[in-house]
């Protein structure tokens, strides 16, 4: 759970690195989240399943006050993990090129990050040189 709410704890962070578990439990957590407020299948999700025709107005309010409150901490998570990959935070808006720039960004999401130092700052994995080179 600690992972989970991680990010929130920096919220305004956008220095140093996060290593995968820490971004992709964020994660987890942020769509198990809207799930549950948005009514678990009785909100905006039946209504995109075709299973509702009308979104519950309530649930789709809180849904969107959630995700508004987690828009800073998400990106600046993302940054951090794609520090630990040696990136440039601004390597976040190859998202918006269509198609394949969400899939490159994917990528680099997913990958594991550099072992030992790098430029962002030391390993959140505590792997030190000495545990690279052995």
């Amino acid at each position: 759970m600690e992972w989970m709410i991680l990010p929130y704890k920096r919220y305004f962070d956008f220095a140093g690195r996060s290593q995968r578990k820490e971004y992709w439990m964020f994660i987890l957590l942020s769509v198990i989240v809207q799930v549950v407020l948005d009514g678990g299948l009785g909100g905006t999700y039946s209504v995109l399943l075709g299973l509702r025709s009308t979104p519950n107005f309530a649930a789709t309010a809180l849904s969107g006050l959630f995700a508004l409150g987690s828009i800073i901490p998400s990106l600046a998570v993302a940054v951090r993990r794609l520090h630990d990959t040696d990136r440039s935070g601004w390597w976040i808006l190859i998202g918006l090129v269509p198609l394949i720039g969400g899939l490159v960004l994917l990528y680099f999401l997913v990958i594991d990050g550099t072992p030992g130092p790098n430029r962002f700052g030391e390993d959140p994995k505590g792997r030190g040189l000495a545990t690279v080179f052995s």
